[in-house]
C-alpha cells in the first residue's frame, strides 16, 4: 500500500501536468500523510538539506564551464579539429560529431550543451552535403549522449549525491563505456552511411590538421588537467568543476577571445536557471528519500526481486528493463534522484559493486534522454534543428539500438566495464 501511495501521488501528478519537482514534494506529502508523519518542518528540512550538499557544486560549475565553451569558441574549435581528422572517409560528417561529441563530452559533461553545439555546427553542414536530416539529427541525438557517461560528468556528481559512491571511481569507470558508446554509433553511422552516394570533403593537409590541432590546444588541455587532477588526488570533483569554470574563462576571454565583457551576463545566467531547476529537483527529492527509507521500501524491493538475488546477471537485466521503461517517460535527473535510493539496497544486498552499477545506470539514463515521448535531446535537436519530433525520432532509432546493445553487453561481462576502472584507478 505505501509503494501505491507512493507511486499513484507521484504519476498522478505528472499526468495533470505538474512540474516534476513539484510532483515529487506532492507525493512526499502523500506518503508523510500515509505514514502519519506529516509535518511541516521535516519536510523543509529535508528540502533544505537536499540542496546542502558540497559534491553539488559540481553541478553549477561544470554547467558554466560548458556556457563558456559555447560561447567562447572551444567547442567550435573541437569540431574543426575532427573535421581535418575524420571529415575526408566516408560518411565523414557523421565520424566527425562522434569524434566532436567525445571531446566535448570531456569539457563540459551536459548532454544538453553538447547536444546544441553540435546541432548548431554539423546539421547545416550534413544537410547540405546531402545526408538524410532525420538521420543526422538521429546521429548527433545519440552522440550527445555520451557527455553524460565521460568524465566530466553531472549525471555521476547527481548519482554520487544519492548513492553516496566515490565520484572520482565514477569518473575513471567511465571512460571506456562512453568510448565504446561512441565506437557503437560510428559502426552504425558506417553501416547506414554506405549506401549513401555522397562525396566526402577533401583530405585535409598536414598544415591543417596541424593548424586545427594548435587553435584546439587550449580546448583540449582541460580534459587533461581534469582526469590528471583527479588521478593524483590533486583536487575534488568539485575542485575540477571549479578549475574547468575558470580554465574556460581565461581561454575564452583571453586566449581566444570571442568572448567578450558583456556576453558573461548571459552566459553566467543561462548556467545559473539551469543550475536552478536541477538544484530545485534534487531538493524535492531527497524528501521523498528519506520517506522511502523511513517507509522501508528498499525491503520491499528486495523482497520483489528475490528470484533474482542469486543471479547478479538476471538481476541487472530485470533492473535495467525497469530503468529503460522509466526512462522513456522520465528525465535523467529525475530518474537518478528517485530510483536510486530504491535500487542501491537491492545492488548492495547482491553484492554488485556499486560504481559498476552507476556506470551501467548513468548509461541507461543517458540513453533515456533520446527514448521517446519525453527525450530531451530529441528536443534539443529537433529544436535546433527546425524538426519535428517524429523525423528525430525515426532518425535515432539505430544509434540507440546500438548504445542499449552496448550497455547489455555490459551487464553480461561485467570486466569490460571493472577491468579499465581499476587499471585507470591504479
Amino acid at each position: 500500500m505505501t509503494v501505491a501511495v507512493f507511486l499513484l501521488s507521484l504519476l498522478g501528478a505528472m499526468a495533470i501536468g505538474m512540474p516534476i519537482a513539484y510532483s515529487l514534494l506532492l507525493s512526499g506529502v502523500a506518503l508523510m500523510w500515509h505514514l502519519d508523519l506529516f509535518d511541516a518542518q521535516i519536510l523543509a528540512q529535508n528540502v533544505i538539506n537536499g540542496a546542502d550538499s558540497f559534491p553539488l557544486l559540481a553541478v553549477p560549475f561544470f554547467m558554466l564551464a560548458g556556457e563558456i565553451m559555447n560561447a567562447g569558441g572551444m567547442s567550435r574549435r573541437i569540431v574543426a579539429l575532427a573535421m581535418t581528422l575524420v571529415g575526408h572517409r566516408r560518411g565523414g560528417l557523421g565520424f566527425v560529431t562522434i569524434v566532436a561529441a567525445c571531446l566535448l563530452a570531456a569539457l563540459s559533461g551536459s548532454a544538453v550543451a553538447d547536444t546544441a553545439a553540435l546541432a548548431a555546427l554539423l546539421l547545416p553542414m550534413m544537410t547540405k552535403a546531402g545526408h538524410d536530416k532525420a538521420r543526422s539529427g538521429g546521429l548527433i541525438a545519440s552522440a550527445g549522449i555520451i557527455a553524460p557517461v565521460i568524465p566530466p560528468s553531472i549525471g555521476f556528481v547527481i548519482f554520487d549525491v544519492a548513492a553516496n559512491v566515490s565520484i572520482s571511481k565514477l569518473f575513471l569507470a567511465g571512460i571506456v563505456p562512453g568510448l565504446m558508446m561512441a565506437a557503437a554509433i560510428s559502426i552504425t553511422w558506417w553501416w547506414v552511411a554506405r549506401r549513401e552516394n555522397i562525396a566526402p570533403p577533401p583530405r585535409a593537409s598536414g598544415a591543417e590538421r596541424l593548424m586545427a590541432l594548435r587553435e584546439s590546444a587550449w580546448a583540449l588541455g582541460l580534459p587533461v588537467i581534469v582526469l590528471v587532477g583527479l588521478k593524483l588526488g590533486v583536487f575534488t570533483p568539485t575542485e575540477a568543476a571549479v578549475v574547468a569554470a575558470v580554465y574556460a574563462l581565461l581561454v575564452s576571454v583571453f586566449v581566444y577571445r570571442e568572448l567578450r565583457p558583456r556576453q558573461l551576463y548571459g552566459v553566467f545566467l543561462s548556467a545559473a536557471k539551469t543550475t536552478a531547476v536541477i538544484m530545485f529537483l534534487v531538493a524535492a527529492a531527497m524528501v521523498s528519500a528519506w520517506l522511502i527509507t523511513v517507509a522501508d521500501i528498499p525491503s520491499k524491493m528486495i523482497a520483489l526481486l528475490e528470484p533474482f538475488m542469486d543471479n547478479q546477471t538476471l538481476l541487472l537485466i530485470a533492473i535495467m528493463l525497469l530503468v529503460m521503461a522509466v526512462g522513456t517517460a522520465m528525465d535523467m535527473t529525475p530518474t537518478i534522484l528517485i530510483m536510486t535510493p530504491v535500487l542501491m539496497p537491492v545492488i548492495k544486498a547482491a553484492g554488485i559493486d556499486p560504481v559498476y552499477f552507476g556506470v551501467l545506470f548513468i548509461i541507461n539514463n543517458a540513453i533515456g534522454l533520446i527514448t521517446p515521448p519525453v527525450g530531451t535531446v530529441l528536443n534539443v535537436v529537433a529544436g535546433v534543428g527546425r524538426m519535428k519530433m517524429d523525423e528525430v525520432t525515426r532518425g535515432v532509432l539505430p544509434f540507440m539500438g546500438a548504445q542499449f546493445a552496448v550497455m547489455f553487453l555490459m551487464v553480461l561481462f561485467p570486466w569490460l566495464v571493472i577491468g579499465p576502472a581499476r587499471w585507470f584507478a591504479g
